[in-house]
């Protein structure tokens, strides 16, 4: 199995591949970030609850699950976000797609997006959105993983953020690696975005965190072993 790793240096997008042992839950110790404290948890066993605000589509609480659809006459996906406070950390969940042409977890800021890691039946990547339009600039996809991810089956999602890096992985085995300075801002909301027909979300627990004192040793042993 393999990390892929995309580093901005000098303007350039860099891409090197860097092995990793498997883990076997969402649960399985984080690789880069060291959890502080808990800034927001929720299983969604019974839908959205308080705090949570729907912009567009259909969500609907099945199976202990929250399941969400893109509505057409929205001509837009499904969105739903929920308020959080933090800048270094990690966010957990599970999901399944159930049709679903892609779905999403976003990071933004008090105002405008930030970035996100995105999924799809083809595969998964971690994407620096676009943070201001006006001025042309536009979403880039930092690293990306083209693994099947079969659909009506549970799935995990560990996403580690630390300064400009975004650290995904899948399953406890895929992992992937982006970085960018525009990530490193205070994340005010994070959302689930649903494209196409439905999938399901549940058990989201977002912590706070810094930077995992061992990082740039295991970061350098991976790195070295698969030059």
């Amino acid at each position: 199995m393999r990390l892929t790793c995309a580093l901005m240096i000098n303007g350039f997008l860099t891409i090197v591949g860097l092995g990793i042992s498997a883990e076997t839950s969402a649960d399985a110790k984080t690789k880069m970030v060291t959890i502080e404290k808990t800034v927001l948890e929720d299983s969604l066993i019974k839908g959205f609850g308080d705090g949570w605000k729907t912009a567009k589509g259909k969500w609907e609480n099945v199976d202990g699950s929250i399941k969400g659809s893109e509505v057409k006459e929205d001509m837009h996906g499904a969105v739903s976000r929920h308020d959080v406070s933090f800048t270094d950390g990690v966010v957990k969940f599970h999901f399944k797609l159930d049709g679903t042409k892609g779905i999403s977890l976003s990071l933004n800021a008090t105002k405008g997006h930030i970035c996100r890691v995105a999924i799809k039946p083809a595969g998964f990547s971690v994407v620096k959105d676009s943070q201001d339009k006006k001025a042309g600039d536009k979403a880039m996809v930092l690293a990306s993983s083209d693994i099947v991810i079969k659909a009506g089956e549970w799935h995990s999602m560990v996403l580690e953020l630390q300064g400009p890096n975004m650290l995904a992985t899948l399953d406890g085995k895929t992992t992937i690696l982006g970085t960018h300075p525009a990530v490193d801002k205070p994340k005010a909301n994070l959302g689930f975005t649903v494209s196409g027909e439905s999938a399901s979300f549940r058990d989201l627990k977002v912590s706070s965190g810094t930077l995992s004192k061992d990082w740039d040793k295991t970061k350098g042993t991976l790195l070295k072993n698969n030059k």
